[in-house]
């Protein structure tokens, strides 16, 4: 026989409309199998067909100075997202924007076709006590959840240990209105949580944190069961 258990409110609902560039702050979001609707479903893409990051893998291609710009869905629109420049103006020509940004001519600014936008699962959950443990652990640089680029911040009770993520490893918990997810395995954390970000200076102690007291991991991602809609003050309730 099984219980549920009350995790944890719902403090910050987060979608990146264009993959590696900041994102918006929700008060509610409609998520369906792929993960937030609208969620890093556009990407910058190179010519050879890799998608703009952090890092340098098969799929991506390291683009610093995409965190320095921001993206959102214009009046809940999600059919094509707005490119919001430095300065926070939206650019009329999102791609003709990037290739001078960029200083290269064979970016665009590309919809999610056959292959996935997303680093490694469609949703990203972090609470505040692993949050609020970086901050004490690294005392002199300013950080928040907008270095780990989750999708849900969870408020946690007062006493809950950092990393409580990992426990959740194998359950599913329910949250909003018919949301289910299942919780698979947490990030492995890249540097990109060291880079600018328009107030957020770079530092390495970011990620030299995380790898030394939890072997370059944090958050814990995972899949969508039931689609639904979730709220900023909604609990996150385990199976």
């Amino acid at each position: 026989m099984t219980s549920d258990s009350t995790v944890g409110v719902i403090e910050g609902l987060w979608r990146y409309p264009v993959k590696s560039t900041g994102g918006e702050r929700l008060g509610s979001a409609e998520v369906d199998g792929r993960g937030l609707v609208g969620d890093r479903l556009y990407a910058v893409r190179d010519g050879e067909g890799r998608f703009g990051s952090g890092k340098n893998t098969r799929r991506f291609r390291r683009m610093d100075g995409l965190l320095h710009l921001s993206s959102r869905y214009p009046e809940g629109n999600v059919e094509e997202p707005e490119l919001i420049d430095p300065r926070g103006e939206p650019v009329a020509d999102p791609t003709a924007y990037l290739r001078g940004y960029l200083g290269r001519d064979d970016v665009e600014l590309a919809r999610e076709g056959a292959v996935s936008h997303f680093d490694q699962l469609p949703l990203s959950v972090l609470t505040t006590a692993t949050l609020d443990w970086i901050r004490a652990e690294i005392p002199g640089v300013p950080v928040d959840e907008r270095r780990f680029r989750p999708n849900v911040l969870l408020r946690t009770p007062p006493g809950t240990r950092p990393f409580v993520e990992d426990d959740w490893a194998g359950r599913k918990a329910h949250m909003g209105e018919g949301l289910c997810v299942e919780f698979v395995r947490s990030s492995e954390r890249c540097v990109m949580t060291n880079q600018a970000q328009r107030d957020l200076p770079h530092s390495p102690l970011v990620l030299k944190a995380i790898a030394r007291a939890h072997d370059n991991r944090l958050d814990m991602l995972a899949t969508v069961v039931t689609p639904g809609t979730a709220r900023v003050g909604d609990a996150m309730v385990l199976e």
